[in-house]
């Protein structure tokens, strides 16, 4: 992306009076108050493509401006359990074991770090301009979650498509991705979640086994 040079340095020895030069606390003054411009002025608006403006580089400021751009919270704040909700438990909370349920959270917020505040940024502004064409949807996800291992989605021929993780994502981004809906998909198709770590344990040509296979992990969502 082209963006037009502009020099944004700021010279602030150069108002001081020809008379002041032997001034040696207004020179120290000058030189103090010119590296606090340098480096909150200068070297900020420098790196202000690098740390705002490009959501792939951006720092924690930066992706603090994209979200509020694009009116996206950069934590999620599961709804608690209703009041008078049975509780799986013990003691006290025993309204167990075939009446009772496990708890959600109780107003904990979920935060993610800021590679996956990037990679949640970067699918919502996907899923704003998007066609939902599944190899367009491929694409980006296997440009999002490069580092991470192989991510992509299946259509699944009945107004449905499923997201296929091949690696072990992060609870609480995977369940940032769902909460905000961020996958792109047309009107009225369904969306399914997969985890699937692919170490098999079988026989012919599945043999990954004994010793380095395992029997496989995959969970629906």
């Amino acid at each position: 992306m082209n963006i037009q040079e502009f020099d944004f340095s700021i010279d602030l020895l150069q108002a001081i009076l020809w008379e002041y030069n032997d001034a040696s606390a207004i020179q120290s003054l000058l030189n103090s108050k010119q590296a606090w411009y340098t480096n909150n002025q200068t070297i900020f608006w420098d790196n202000w493509f690098i740390d705002v403006f490009n959501l792939a580089s951006a720092n924690s400021f930066g992706l603090c401006v994209w979200s509020i751009i694009l009116n996206l919270p950069l934590f999620l704040n599961p709804t608690p359990d209703p009041v008078g909700k049975p509780i799986w438990g013990f003691g006290i909370y025993n309204k167990n074991f075939e009446h009772g349920n496990f708890t959600s959270s109780q107003g904990d917020i979920i935060t993610l770090t800021d590679a996956q505040r990037r990679i949640v940024l970067q699918l919502y502004y996907f899923k704003l301009t998007s066609r939902c064409a599944i190899p367009e949807i491929n694409a980006f996800l296997n440009y999002a979650f490069q580092e991470h291992g192989s991510a992509y989605v299946l259509d699944n021929l009945k107004m449905e498509i499923e997201v296929v993780f091949r690696f072990n994502i992060d609870a609480n981004l995977l369940l940032v991705i769902q909460e905000y809906d961020l996958i792109p998909r047309a009107a009225g198709v369904g969306i399914r979640y997969t985890v699937d770590l692919g170490t098999v344990w079988g026989f012919g040509s599945f043999n990954q086994n004994f010793q380095n296979g395992n029997f496989i992990e995959e969970v629906s969502l």
